[in-house]
């Protein structure tokens, strides 16, 4: 598959990515070997002349619709989750600055004593020094996912592309873990990706994207040197765009 090369990208990770497989035998929800993993396809990407902003979800530690479902009262859940990912944005921090990455960390719901608030023009200014951005806590309120923080931090930033990393290789017409015949999509459009409710990112996040006319690069971060290949136009992914 080619595609286009993307200069300033935001790279959205699941939680869920740096559990690793440990998770299921009773490990960590935030699996060190993984996460520095990760960090070094960061590092690849960035090292290639990209430039990066990251966001990362918080459903390894905890979900915040998932706990409103169990009988938690939603924002207060959705507070929680956000502050999940926060977690996630330090450990990712130091999984980079370990391998000599510099990064800031910025989080919607200020908290000084650990890292910088939202501020937009700082973040560019951090961008253009070659500092890796990672935003945390989401839009900073509840009733808003992960990926609808990611789709407005993208905007914000300017960004060519938003990358988001997986555990598929792109974007299915049906679960590919159920339906072996699932058809896999090398572009598909944000209205059919919307009509067809194909689970990509929730709906406001994709509406946000086809908005500003960002695309949504989908790829399986889990595989090794996955990240690079992709940004080469070689990797197998899906490409969302308005064509």
């Amino acid at each position: 598959m080619t595609s286009p090369s993307y200069k300033r990208i935001l790279l959205k990770l699941s939680g869920e990515v740096l559990m690793g497989a440990s998770e299921q035998g009773g490990g960590l929800s935030i699996d060190p070997a993984v996460t520095a993993r990760v960090a070094g396809e960061i590092r690849d990407a960035k090292n290639a002349g990209h430039e990066l902003c990251v966001v990362v979800g918080g459903g390894n530690i905890f979900r915040g619709l998932s706990a409103a479902a169990k009988g938690f009262e939603r924002a207060t859940a959705d507070y929680m989750g956000m502050l999940a990912t926060v977690m996630n944005a330090l450990a990712v921090q130091n999984a980079l600055e370990q391998i000599g990455v510099e990064t800031r960390v910025q989080s919607a719901i200020p908290m000084a004593a650990v890292c910088e608030p939202f501020i937009r023009r700082r973040a560019e200014r951090h961008l253009e020094k070659g500092r890796i951005v990672i935003f945390a806590a989401g839009v900073g309120s509840p009733f808003f996912t992960t990926d609808s923080g990611a789709a407005l931090r993208a905007a914000e930033m300017k960004c060519d592309a938003l990358f988001k990393g997986t555990s598929v290789d792109g974007v299915y017409n049906a679960d590919p873990k159920k339906d072996p015949s699932a058809k896999r999509y090398d572009t598909v459009s944000y209205d059919t990706v919307l009509a067809d409710n194909l689970k990509v990112m929730d709906a406001s996040a994709i509406a946000l994207c086809r908005d500003n006319n960002i695309p949504i690069v989908v790829f399986n971060i889990r595989e090794p040197g996955n990240l690079a290949s992709v940004l080469r136009g070689e990797g197998v992914s899906t490409v969302v765009t308005n064509a």
